[in-house]
C-alpha cells in the first residue's frame, strides 16, 4: 500500500494542553496519525484527503494563547517505513514484555511482541501504550473476552491473547490501523483476534470481561456509556490517552455507571486507570 502522505511538523508553545487539542482538531479534519515529540507533534494525512485549506477549521491555530508554527511536505509510504526502521528502537516493559520490529534481536523475555507500526499509533514507546501493557501484566486475562478499542497497531490485543485471553475484538476507526492490526495479528500467530474497522456503534449487543480503550479524552467521555454497558459484571475497564489533570472528569463519568477506580499508573503526566464494575 504505497499511499502518499502529507507530513505536517507542528511546533507548539506552550506544549500542553495545546498539543492534545491540536491532535483532536486535526483528527476531525482528516489527519490519521500523530507522533508527539519534545517540540510539539508531527501529523500525517493521505494526499488524496488533503487540500490547501485543510487547516482552516483547526481553530486552535487562531488562538492567541498558544504559539503554533508548522511546515509541511510530501512523504511516500516507503520513505516512512525507512524512517521508522531507522528510528524505532526495541523496548522492554517491566522486564516482562519486549516490543520490537522483525529486524531486532529477541531478548527472550516471557512475552515477545513483533510489530511493524507503519502509520499506526501504538508502538509501546508512547507512555499510554506502555502503561496499558503494565496494567495487562498485572491482570489475570486467561479465558476472558477482551475488547481493544482504538487498537492502533493491535499491540494490546496481541499481548492479551499471549496471556490467554480469548476471544478478542480489536476495533479502530482508521483504515490504516485496521489493516495494520490484521498484519500484526498474523505476524504474532494470534488465532483469537478479530479486527474491525469502525467506532463505538459496532459494540451494540456485545459483552466483554475486559475493555481496553486507549483513545483521547473527548472520545472516551463521549463513548463511556457504551463501553460500560458492554462490560460484564465484575468486568475490568482500562482507560488511557489523557493527562493526570483529566482524572477527575474521567472518574466522574465512569462512576456514573457503577464502576470504581482500582489502580492508577502515571508516566510523564500521562495516566492509565483501571476500573472494576
Amino acid at each position: 500500500m504505497d499511499n502518499i502522505y502529507i507530513e505536517y511538523n507542528f511546533t507548539v508553545a506552550p506544549k500542553e494542553p495545546a498539543t492534545e487539542i491540536l491532535i483532536a482538531e486535526l483528527g476531525g479534519v482528516g489527519f490519521e496519525s500523530f507522533v508527539e515529540n519534545e517540540n510539539g507533534v508531527v501529523a500525517y494525512i493521505q494526499k488524496n484527503e488533503w487540500n490547501d485549506s485543510i487547516l482552516d477549521d483547526v481553530f486552535i491555530l487562531k488562538s492567541e494563547e498558544f504559539d503554533i508554527k508548522f511546515e509541511f511536505s510530501e512523504i511516500e509510504q516507503t520513505n516512512w517505513n525507512a524512517e521508522w526502521e531507522k528510528n524505532f528502537n526495541p523496548i522492554q516493559v517491566d522486564e516482562t514484555v519486549s516490543i520490537r520490529a522483525p529486524f531486532h534481536e529477541n531478548p527472550n523475555l516471557p512475552y515477545d511482541i513483533v510489530i511493524e507500526p507503519k502509520m499506526s499509533f501504538g508502538t509501546g514507546h508512547h507512555e499510554t501504550t506502555h502503561m496499558m501493557v503494565q496494567h495487562l501484566i498485572d491482570l489475570d486475562v486467561d479465558g476472558k473476552k477482551v475488547l481493544d478499542m482504538g487498537c492502533g497497531t493491535g499491540i494490546l490485543a496481541i499481548f492479551a491473547e499471549m496471556k490467554g485471553a480469548q476471544p478478542l475484538d480489536a476495533i479502530d476507526i482508521d483504515e490504516w490501523c485496521y489493516e495494520n492490526t490484521k498484519e500484526n495479528v498474523e505476524r504474532n500467530n494470534c488465532k483469537h483476534i478479530t479486527a474491525y474497522k469502525g467506532e463505538a456503534s459496532l459494540l451494540e449487543g456485545r459483552k466483554y470481561d475486559i475493555i481496553i480503550a486507549n483513545i483521547n479524552r473527548n472520545i472516551l467521555l463521549n463513548d463511556m456509556k457504551t463501553y460500560t454497558s458492554c462490560l460484564n459484571s465484575n468486568g475490568v475497564l482500562l482507560l488511557s490517552g489523557f493527562y493526570t489533570e483529566d482524572i477527575p472528569i474521567i472518574n466522574e463519568e465512569v462512576e456514573k455507571y457503577g464502576l470504581s477506580l482500582q489502580k492508577t499508573i502515571e508516566r510523564n503526566n500521562w495516566v492509565a486507570l483501571r476500573y472494576k464494575k
